[in-house]
């Protein structure tokens, strides 16, 4: 149990880092708190911070989930002190319960009051560590309904809902034997409710034709997205 629990609790710390609270003071003295949607994902970091840094905290972040997932993991010695009744190793749960303690550090950091970013690069780290052929489909469907909406948060829900499509179709469809599918998908699916959910207020303003849009990421407009509602003035 000793080893689960330094396991959880270094990859919490990992994820904990906040990297665009510190870049933004570091490199712009600033803090990223008092500015543009306040929050400590990439997403404001390229807003508030400028590209250069903003792919930089980006990068950053996605490695927090490798490093927990990969590495911290490692740490784990001996046996579960509980029933594995999943068809993966116990290793590989120990790396799941890596990547999810990772991504709650991110999401509410001990080291920034408890709020921090929406936990998709640091998923993506893990989910690229677990399913790296199913996460890279995702993240290609980011950039694509990014281009043709210039929304990052559209781009966002739409690859952690993905993930798991993505894994069923592959497995069902395809016919491709995904090792331990049966738990993945479920695993995959909880992640995506999850990270819908940290999105529910860019939801809204998407809903309401009040979300900030990347005009220079969004490449091709031929395609217009009309919010379904509008507030009354």
């Amino acid at each position: 149990m000793i080893y689960l629990l330094i396991v959880i609790v270094l990859s919490y710390l990992v994820g904990s880092f906040p990297t665009a609270l510190i870049f933004g003071k570091l490199f712009k003295h600033l803090d990223i708190r008092k500015h543009g949607s306040r929050n400590l994902g990439s997403t404001n970091a390229f807003r508030v911070l400028g590209w250069k840094l903003g792919v930089l905290v980006q990068l950053v972040d996605i490695s927090k989930g490798f490093i927990a997932t990969l590495l911290i993991s490692k740490l784990f010695y001996g046996s579960l002190p509980f029933e594995n009744r999943t068809p993966f190793q116990d290793i590989t749960i120990v790396q799941i319960i890596a990547g999810i303690s990772a991504i709650i550090g991110h999401v509410w950091t001990i080291f920034a009051g408890f709020k921090g970013g929406k936990g998709i690069n640091t998923a993506a780290g893990m989910l690229l560590s677990l399913a790296p052929i199913d996460a890279t489909i995702s993240i290609g469907i980011f950039i694509v309904v990014l281009i043709f909406s210039g929304y990052v948060s559209l781009g966002s829900i739409s690859a952690a809902f993905a993930f798991p499509s993505t894994l069923f179709i592959r497995e069902n469809f395809f016919k491709v034997e995904i090792a331990g599918y049966n738990t993945l998908i479920y695993f995959s699916i909880a992640v995506c409710i999850f990270l819908i959910f940290n999105h529910r207020a860019n939801i809204r303003r998407l809903m309401y034709g009040e979300e900030n849009r990347f005009e220079r990421w969004w490449k091709i407009r031929w395609i217009k997205i009309e919010a379904p509602f509008k507030r009354k003035k």
